[in-house]
């Protein structure tokens, strides 16, 4: 877990821009990410060497890789694995199957893996990983060529006390097994009595956690109820709206409902879908289940996107894709708070007119750090040949992210900052420690 510098510590500490070894694109996702980390870091005055490792990640790893198709034919896959800082620990992050999977956005999420596991306190660096593809497209027995192919074509780049992949979008349990299996007979013995524990995420049957399906939606309530009340708004009596309705929107829509909390409106890539006094969640998941979107469902009335936006509720969840909410949507957005259950879902831009507009924004690196918390108890019961009961890793979770959010109130007091800046604040406290104590090898 070392790490080099090139220029000594003695130096100013650079801008943001400075800071990166590489000349700096603008507008990517990438150097968002990145400007967010170096804002925190002129807040605590980190010294140089912190903004310099913390710029770009440890290792970016591409492989490309042939997949036999049903009807015979070869495919060339792009997949990506990058790892970007592991001071703390094992690198972790999910891996992400989507037609728009790019470097670009596979580093910022490897970024934000890092931040959010500091800020949870867990012993856990930050990686990302994807292929380039479209999961619809495939059918069961094509994924799991593609799965096994692109776990071989990773090699040693992950392991159970190196770098431990997870679901993200567009990938299952399934295919996590599929990961586990893979790993296990293609590694040598010595790997063989903990290989179970390479990636989290996997069926219960095969090692998975109880709870670790719905962790990330199960966390941001946790969140939630933490936080809101200081925002005056009530957790067991708010109206939501939710952009996406995968397992983040899905779960998190159905455990507050079942709190009480209305679900008004919820958005996809198949429409938007609206019910006053609250839309049947359970109902609404199975028809997404069959139809794979909200389009169509019968237990509400149709809307369009700026009706979405404009819809009067006390929180607004986007819980789809990076950067949805871009200026423009920000405009429009007629909610007290959002909580960010998507990573960046939230444009610089966006963020920027929400704080003009008096909207109160909790970042995504402590709103969904449920899905990771439950992954570290899954790594943890596979190394120690455990298996947990649903409410010892609900108590942890609960725990983990209510200690969560207090850091993140207790940095928003202390620096006077908003929410986002004061979330990367608390996760770059505890990095900067660990790396003053272990200092920079060699």
């Amino acid at each position: 877990m070392s790490e080099s510098v090139d220029r000594p510590a003695t130096e100013p500490a650079p801008e943001a821009g400075e800071a990166i070894a590489f000349r700096p694109t603008r507008h990517t996702l990438y150097q968002e990410t990145i400007g967010s980390v170096m804002h925190a870091c002129d807040l605590l005055d980190q010294p140089q060497h912190l903004r310099l490792i913390l710029a770009e990640p440890k290792t970016e790893v591409m492989v490309h890789f042939p997949v036999k198709m049903d009807d015979g034919e070869y495919r060339l896959f792009k997949g990506y694995r990058v790892q970007h800082n592991n001071i703390l620990g094992p690198f972790k992050g999910g891996i992400r199957y989507h037609p728009d999977v790019s470097l670009d956005h596979v580093k910022s999420l490897a970024v934000l893996m890092t931040m959010k596991c500091s800020l949870a306190r867990l012993p856990l660096g930050g990686a990302k990983g994807g292929v380039q593809c479209d999961p619809r497209a495939l059918s069961p027995s094509e994924a799991m060529r593609l799965t096994r192919r692109f776990t071989s074509a990773l090699g040693d780049n992950i392991g159970p006390a190196h770098d431990i992949p997870a679901p993200d979008v567009g990938t299952t349990a399934a295919m996590m097994g599929w990961m586990a299996d893979t790993y296990i007979n293609i590694s040598d013995a010595r790997g063989r009595s903990n290989g179970q524990a390479v990636v989290t995420g996997k069926p219960v049957a095969f090692g998975g956690s109880a709870g670790r399906e719905k962790a990330t939606g199960q966390g941001l309530v946790y969140v939630l109820q933490q936080t809101l009340p200081e925002l005056d708004v009530d957790p067991a009596a708010m109206s939501v709206s939710v952009i996406g309705y995968g397992n983040v929107g899905s779960w998190t829509s159905r455990i507050l409902a079942k709190g009480g909390a209305r679900i008004e409106a919820v958005m996809d890539h198949t429409g938007a879908v609206h019910k006053p006094g609250g839309l049947d969640t359970e109902a609404l998941a199975q028809h997404v289940e069959s139809a794979g979107g909200v389009g169509g469902f019968g237990g509400a009335e149709p809307i369009d996107t700026p009706t979405f936006y404009g819809l009067g509720v006390d929180v607004l969840i986007p819980a789809a894709l990076e950067q949805m909410i871009t200026e423009t949507e920000a405009q429009h957005v007629n909610a007290r708070v959002v909580a960010e259950a998507a990573n960046a879902p939230t444009t610089p831009a966006g963020d920027a007119v929400l704080a003009e507009r008096g909207i109160e924004v909790l970042p995504a690196i402590l709103c969904n750090a449920g899905g990771v918390c439950v992954s570290y108890m899954e790594w943890r019961q596979n190394r120690a040949a455990e298996t947990w009961a649903l409410e010892r890793v609900d108590r942890e979770l609960r725990d983990l992210m209510n200690a969560a959010a207090q850091r993140v109130k207790l940095a928003r007091h202390r620096f006077g900052c908003d929410m986002r800046t004061a979330a990367y604040v608390a996760a770059l406290d505890r990095i900067g420690d660990v790396y003053s104590v272990r200092g920079i090898f060699p």
